[in-house]
């Protein structure tokens, strides 16, 4: 058992999200009972995860999408109503960390994901220094065996845009929305950039300068971050945890 300020010190101090300028909140974004015993991890603070841990007797909640963005326009109706009832009459906290979850050396779900696929960073690229640069083994140089590999792993099919066709040595990547950073992959060098989703332009500028990009899935590439984190914090802690997947397509 552990207080909810034990909780959310142990969570800043690990991730240090004072570092980050980021899109919403980080850290307590719900206020719940003291005392937590039991830790639901997931990656998004959908009706659906909150009904899961609800069932499963969690204190608390720990995310990497939380409920507030900027942009909101403030008002508690329809599915943030529905959301906040829920967190509120059972008295359960909610913690939610974006990009420091992202960018965590180790537990981040950029280590995570490499970690997952097997490899490791090397540099670091983009804004905030968020996306990853690595060595690719050598039995993942096609695109096709690369792409292979990752679906089999993330269990989902990807979308790919094919460079030139040369040997990839190098991966570049950052998990999530990250398809803005694809530029900046081309220019640390990368051969292949790999991130949860892909826009209209990404097909063009692989096309243009021959560096592959596989979109293998916002919710797919953010699953492992929070697992790595929940894991750790509840062991320093003494909390029973548990990691809910919700399905999504996205």
């Amino acid at each position: 058992m552990a207080h909810r300020t034990e909780l959310e010190r142990l969570l800043a101090a690990t991730l240090e999200p004072t570092r980050f300028k980021d899109y919403g909140p980080n850290g307590l974004q719900v206020e719940g009972r003291d005392q937590i015993r039991q830790l639901v991890c997931g990656v998004t603070a959908s009706l659906a995860l909150i009904d899961a841990a609800i069932e499963a007797g969690a204190d608390a909640i720990l995310v990497h999408h939380g409920l507030f963005w900027r942009g909101q326009d403030g008002r508690v109706t329809g599915w943030m109503k529905q959301r906040l009832s829920r967190l509120l009459t059972h008295e359960i906290n909610l913690f939610a960390y974006h990009l420091p979850l992202d960018a965590h050396p180790e537990l981040g779900n950029n280590a995570q994901l490499a970690k997952h696929l097997g490899w490791a960073a090397d540099g670091r690229f983009g804004e905030q220094d968020l996306g990853c640069v690595g060595a690719l083994p050598a039995a993942l140089d096609t695109l096709d065996a690369l792409t292979a590999h990752v679906g089999e792993r993330l269990g989902r099919a990807t979308v790919q845009a094919a460079g030139d066709g040369r040997a990839l040595r190098r991966v570049a990547w950052c998990t999530g929305g990250a398809q803005g950073y694809f530029e900046a992959a081309i220019a640390a060098g990368a051969d292949v950039f790999i991130t949860g989703e892909i826009s209209e332009p990404q097909a063009h500028y692989a096309a243009e300068t021959g560096v592959a990009f596989i979109a293998a899935g916002h919710h797919a590439t953010e699953r492992y971050g929070v697992q790595a984190l929940g894991r750790q914090v509840s062991e320093q802690l003494g909390l029973h945890y548990r990691f809910i997947d919700i399905p999504n397509p996205a």
